[in-house]
């Protein structure tokens, strides 16, 4: 599991700031549409909200640390 997130991390530092704005816009969409899922009983696996959390957490934190260094 950590090398999958290493790997997400790495792939995430790699790229601009402007591709990273829009993951986390598509990231937030998608946090949306599974909370609104979930409030109406049609989501499955709930632990996908937690990890998409996670992965908006993940993204700013790069953004934060390219925001640093610029």
């Amino acid at each position: 599991m950590t090398v999958k997130i290493n790997k997400y991390v790495e792939e995430l530092k790699g790229k601009t700031a402007a591709e990273l704005n829009e993951e986390l816009v598509a990231a937030k969409k998608e946090l949306f549409n599974l909370r609104f899922q979930n409030a109406t009983n049609q989501l499955d696996n709930t632990s996908r909200i937690k990890e998409v959390r996670k992965n908006i957490a993940r993204i700013q934190t790069v953004i934060t640390e390219k925001a640093k260094l610029a």
